[in-house]
């Protein structure tokens, strides 16, 4: 579950007051609004990334984490621009959280094993990031943000910039996560395709409040 109460924050000049809305546990929510309404703020807000300005909670699961670091918070989340360490390995990419989190060599082989086939991305674990092609740096992406089995998964335009097929190929991988991973998801998105594709819950910014739709396929 996500639970935002009364949020107020700020980036810059611009200001977000009371914010509010619920995303039900397992439940898939897309949040949707213009070009620099304050999505992307939102969602470093919910990751620990960003500050409250004053006062709001943020729950997760029950767990008030508004003060935790985020990495305390059990939150895996893929940026707009995927952002993989370019001097890593595919593999220590995904077996990055893993290390932090000091899993031994053996689990983390294991883990990291597992999400490759579950991502197609086997072949590429011994690579540098440099060459991926879009979709390749999302598989990477979602396996890194996956690998310490996050309760939350917040996708900040994850199928933003990729061709026609491979945008149809990731929107299939992350129908596909949620009906078999236990997790709570957050997806950014300008596209009403993908919101009815995916969604469960629609949180729309509108003059910088949530207005809560729930999506229902015809």
């Amino acid at each position: 579950m996500i639970s935002l109460k009364n949020l107020n924050l700020q980036n810059g000049s611009f200001e977000l007051n009371d914010l509010c809305a619920t995303i039900s546990t397992g439940s898939y929510g897309i949040l949707m609004g213009r070009t620099g309404c304050g999505k992307t703020t939102i969602l470093e807000a919910i990751c620990g990334l960003r500050p409250l300005v004053s006062g709001g909670a943020i729950q997760l699961y029950d767990r008030d984490v508004t003060c935790l670091k985020p990495a305390e918070r059990g939150i895996g989340y893929v940026p707009q621009d995927s952002a993989l360490f370019e001097t890593m390995s595919i593999f220590e990419n995904v077996a990055f959280a893993l290390r932090l989190r000091k899993w031994s060599n053996a689990d983390i082989e294991k883990r990291v094993q597992e999400l490759a086939g579950l991502m197609a991305i086997a072949p590429l674990l011994d690579r540098k990031p440099f060459g991926l092609s879009g979709g390749e740096a999302k598989r990477v992406a979602l396996a890194r943000a996956l690998a310490a089995s996050p309760g939350v998964l917040c996708l900040d335009e994850p199928l933003s910039a990729l061709d026609e097929e491979t945008h149809t190929e990731i929107c299939d991988l992350l129908a596909e996560l949620h009906r078999e991973i236990d997790v709570t998801i957050l997806h950014i998105t300008h596209s009403s395709s993908e919101a009815k594709r995916l969604g469960e819950i629609l949180l729309r910014l509108e003059d910088g409040k949530l207005i809560e739709e729930t999506l229902v396929d015809e």
